[in-house]
């Protein structure tokens, strides 16, 4: 069984609607189901045939989020040396063509977010990155091509 990296604020967050699902969404959803027999013939009742897919969705979802609660490691970033790139660094990396700078965060897959710079640490741009230190040089495969960079600084991300 694979391990998933993650933050606690995930683990909460999934633990969360874990629980939700579990508790309150599906009591409703049967009874709503319940309802829905009341009105008679199950072929032609929009209202059943709805609630069922819906159910349906629901369960696969409860069953996706046990998996992966089951497997989480929680990571807290702030107790790792981040002398190398790993889970939870802040990488602020410089093109070696234009100067440019550009940071990414090495997150779990259920936390990341590219509008925020956070990469999942599964990615081939996380891989590539994960153990260097600084003053690396990586090169990265990026939608317009291959890049090379210089590894500015590793620092642990904010939270």
């Amino acid at each position: 069984m694979q391990k998933e990296p993650m933050l606690q604020m995930t683990f909460n967050k999934l633990s969360k609607e874990l629980e939700q699902l579990k508790t309150v969404e599906r009591g409703a959803i049967a009874q709503v189901i319940d309802t829905a027999r009341e009105l008679g013939d199950l072929k032609e009742n929009a209202e059943y045939h709805a609630a069922k897919d819906k159910q349906g969705l629901m369960e696969a979802r409860i069953l996706d989020l046990t998996d992966l609660v089951g497997r989480a490691q929680v990571i807290d970033p702030s107790k790792l040396a981040h002398e190398r790139v790993s889970f939870g660094s802040t990488v602020e990396l410089i093109d070696q063509e234009d100067d440019s700078e550009v940071t990414y965060t090495i997150v779990g897959s259920q936390e990341s977010d590219l509008s925020k710079g956070w990469i999942s640490s599964g990615s081939p741009m996380a891989r590539a990155l994960l153990g260097k230190e600084e003053g690396d040089e990586v090169t990265l495969m990026l939608p317009s091509g291959k890049k090379s960079f210089d590894i500015e600084s590793i620092e642990s991300m904010e939270l």
